[in-house]
């Protein structure tokens, strides 16, 4: 499990970079299909970087409870976090679109 922790962290790293970019007011890392009725860009960019940040604390999560062990219970658990964790994390990114961009698409 060690390396499904050192894969986790390295993406939960990745999403956390990204994060910070886009709050930091780097929205044109979204596409800019995502941004077509946006008018206050810098309060997207600080909702959205914050749904952003959600979506990489599960593999986060994931991880570190993958080194607790090798048992079964314990890799349906971490499997379990990381998928309910960007549930969670992808329910944040649709209510900023629907909220900054008036829906999904």
């Amino acid at each position: 499990m060690l390396l499904y922790s050192v894969i986790m962290f390295s993406v939960s790293v990745l999403f956390t970079v990204i994060s910070t970019s886009i709050y930091r007011g780097n929205t044109n890392l979204i596409h800019d299909y995502h941004q077509t009725k946006v008018t206050d860009r810098k309060a997207y960019g600080k909702a959205f970087g914050k749904a952003l940040f959600v979506v990489g604390l599960a593999p986060l999560f994931s991880g570190l409870i993958a080194l607790t062990g090798d048992s079964k219970p314990i890799v349906i658990t971490a499997i379990a976090v990381l998928f309910v964790g960007f549930g969670i994390g992808f329910i944040c990114l649709w209510r900023v679109q629907k909220k900054y961009n008036q829906g999904i698409f």
